[in-house]
């Protein structure tokens, strides 16, 4: 237990952001993996859209400070490779 207010105040939007952050990540993860469902099945416009979702979220954490741009950067990557081996075996 923290002996200051301030310290105490700290713990208290500690957890507040530790929330945050928690939320933004498992979105990132939740709609790469809808899309990886996606990618799954056989709907090339389906796909397209997902891609999209993920992207989204990524980029809209990075611009909250929940990760880093370049991690970023190589999850898109890696999602864009996948959609596209997807359209080649179309």
């Amino acid at each position: 237990m923290p002996n200051k207010k301030s310290a105490a105040k700290r713990v208290l939007i500690a957890e507040k952001n530790r929330l945050y952050n928690r939320y933004w990540k498992t979105r990132c993860k939740t709609t790469a993996k809808k899309f990886l469902e996606a990618v799954a099945g056989s709907d090339a416009e389906q796909v397209t859209a997902r891609l999209n979702e993920a992207q989204s979220a990524l980029d809209k954490a990075v611009v909250k400070g929940v990760i880093h741009r370049n991690t970023a950067s190589r999850k898109k990557s890696n999602l864009a490779l996948k959609a596209a081996k997807f359209a080649k075996a179309e």
